[in-house]
């Protein structure tokens, strides 16, 4: 009963999300308009109501193992832990689109209950376009993806989830992705909204602002997840392999990131307005293209969902239609907004504008080198591989610059700068960047040109921008300032951790009989026992790996090869001591046949300040979120338009 009540929902839904669509173009009396047009606001409200209760409905079948609904029998289990079969849900095909349906109606009420600077006329066309968008996925989901289908006969037991995917960073991953896409598909909603009432400035820019914060820290807090995730579970001891799911993600942040620093010249300084609305365009158009490639079984990955082609052509269609449109729209209007004011080369806005040109080049690498495989394949050429060869001769070039910039930027005032003490101001991050480049150069015997660029510009990034706090006092600094600040010293806790990990970690692959030691970077590790443990659906081989360093006990490890049962599949699972300044990161192989295990040891210098500085980032975003959010509430006079002339 309940999961019809839920399959009830999703259609009423679908309906209001035709109604918050058709409202702001409904004709009526002319004292009748601003009813109509007002129907949006309740609109979007009743269909996040009514989509909550249908993903809830779907929650409940699998937390109840209700094996009679299809997609809970094809992706659950009743052994599975609580956690991983509510994280089932969006573990699938059919319940991941949902997700994406339930957080687009979630932000849509947002928007209906958010301050509207520039109107209900302006918010209604957004919700409208939202609407728009919304309808496109209830279609897919009711005419070819329905999560609700029944099974004639219940089996007793379901097939289970993929292992891989039982875990707390992949439980939370797809979320926070789809936060940042929908976040993105607001700034969209906005652009589209800009175009059909030729109202682009700075009051737009303001209003949009937030939603692009929120998209980019949401959408950042997701990578990191899931290069997390890849980390620890897969068993590579890698964090990136630019695989083209990943890619699919990167690349709308790459284009956030670029669409954020252009908001911020369009409100500051009344410029770059089409390129602004462009990149809201791009960005939102790049997220349904990475869910295109991800569901439509173009790509074979482990975080991949490969469904049928016929439902790969109906999202084609949907993304035709929807960027097409769009594009379509910006080529008809594009002429019609005025071009803005001007800017001198050097200042804040000329270096924002020099980091959205790098940042257009290094997404348009990541693009060419994702899609031209996929490109080559459907034209029957044969497969080809484009892997991290390509994109580090690329993309890591380009970033140089933009690192560069970072540092420079934020001293740099609007309008025409002063260059004059700038030296001076710089002087200090870029003494400790050489030094930093020395040290790693003459103590941990760096040699490779890269690395040890690297390590300067880290050094560069990270105490540039704690230069641009020294002296301020904590809590008269705009918490905007504080944001932006988080957000480069987190690409410089990145940059270092990357650098480091690649350039210094070590690595052993040994065979160890009971009793024997092996060493990697000063650290002793002796193979004390493998013995065989269970959980709750799985079991394993688990080694007991005693590790020292000097002559002192330091940690234990424990390392398993694991077998899961439903479905049957075998993983490894890493042990890793993690300290500030590196992990011991240890795989447990197979037996040889003479009483020898195999271990796969790492030692990655410096690898969490990978992971730490995107959760800074992200921090920094939300809380430049709420210091924009801060400020609408407290301005006292309405925002004007800024019309074409």
């Amino acid at each position: 009963m309940i999961v019809e009540l839920g399959h009830a929902a999703l259609w009423l839904a679908a309906a209001f999300a035709l109604l918050q669509a058709l409202a702001p173009w409904l004709r009526a009396p002319a004292d009748d308009a601003e009813r109509w047009t007002g129907l949006a606001v309740p609109a979007a409200l009743a269909q996040a109501l009514l989509v909550s209760l249908a993903f809830g409905s779907l929650v409940w079948a699998f937390a109840t193992s209700d094996f009679s609904v299809k997609l809970v029998a094809e992706n659950s289990h009743t052994m599975k832990p609580m956690l991983y079969k509510l994280s089932g849900v969006w573990g699938n095909h059919e319940g991941s689109m949902l997700l994406w349906i339930l957080v687009m109606a979630v932000a849509g009420a947002a928007v209906s209950l958010a301050d509207s600077p520039l109107g209900d006329r302006f918010r209604a066309l957004v919700l409208s376009m939202q609407g728009i968008i919304a309808l496109g996925f209830y279609a897919f989901l009711l005419a070819a993806s329905n999560p609700f289908a029944r099974l004639a006969i219940a089996p007793t037991q379901g097939n289970g989830l993929n292992p891989l995917l039982q875990d707390p960073g992949l439980a939370f991953h797809p979320p926070m992705l789809y936060a940042g896409y929908v976040g993105l598909s607001v700034a969209f909603a906005f652009a589209v909204a800009a175009l059909l009432e030729r109202r682009v400035g700075p009051a737009w820019a303001a209003a949009v602002r937030p939603w692009v914060l929120a998209a980019w820290a949401a959408l950042g807090c997701g990578i990191t997840l899931g290069s997390w995730w890849a980390y620890y579970e897969l068993g590579w001891g890698g964090y990136w392999f630019w695989d083209p799911v990943e890619n699919a993600s990167l690349m709308p942040w790459l284009a956030a990131t670029a669409l954020l620093h252009s908001v911020a010249v369009l409100a500051k300084r009344d410029a770059l307005r089409n390129w602004t609305i462009l990149l809201a365009v791009v960005g939102f158009s790049l997220s349904m293209i990475g869910t295109f490639v991800v569901r439509s079984g173009l790509l074979t990955s482990v975080h991949a969902f490969a469904v049928d082609p016929a439902r790969g052509a109906f999202l084609l269609v949907l993304l035709a239609l929807y960027i097409g449109g769009a594009l379509l729209l910006y080529a008809l209007r594009a002429s019609t907004v005025a071009v803005g004011e001007g800017f001198a080369p050097v200042s804040r806005e000329g270096a924002l504008v020099a980091n959205n040109l790098l940042l257009a080049a290094g997404l348009g690498v990541v693009f060419v080198g994702s899609g031209y495989p996929l490109l080559v394949d459907v034209l029957g050429v044969g497969p080809i591989s484009v892997g991290p060869p390509y994109f580090n001769a690329t993309f890591g070039p380009l970033m140089i610059p933009l690192v560069l910039l970072m540092a420079v930027g934020p001293f740099l005032t609007w309008g025409a700068a002063r260059t004059d003490k700038l030296a001076r101001k710089l002087a200090v991050p870029g003494l400790l960047a050489v030094a930093l480049a020395l040290y790693a150069f003459a103590v941990w015997d760096v040699r490779a040109a890269f690395s040890l660029i690297g390590f300067a510009l880290s050094a560069w990034l990270g105490v540039a921008t704690l230069a641009i706090l020294w002296g301020r006092m904590p809590w008269r600094t705009p918490r905007a300032t504080w944001g932006m600040a988080l957000a480069h010293l987190g690409v410089a806790f990145t940059l270092f951790g990357i650098t480091a990990s690649g350039a210094l970690t070590r690595e052993l692959l040994v065979n160890l009989r009971l009793g024997e030691s092996a060493e990697v970077a000063g650290y002793t590790m002796k193979l004390v026992d493998v013995a065989p443990v269970a959980g709750a659906n799985w079991t394993a081989l688990e080694a007991t790996l005693d590790v020292s360093r000097g002559g002192q006990p330091l940690t234990v490890l424990h390392p398993q090869a694991r077998l899961y049962t439903s479905p049957m599949m075998d993983t490894t699972e890493a042990a890793i001591h993690t300290r500030i300044n590196g992990d011991l990161y240890a795989v447990l192989g197979k037996p040889d046949g003479s009483g020898r295990w195999q271990l796969h040891v790492w030692w990655k210098p410096f690898v969490i300040w990978i992971w730490a500085g995107g959760l800074i980032m992200a921090l920094g975003g939300a809380l430049s979120m709420t210091a924009r959010a801060s400020a609408r509430r407290s301005a006292a006079q309405p925002v004007g338009a800024l019309v074409a002339a």
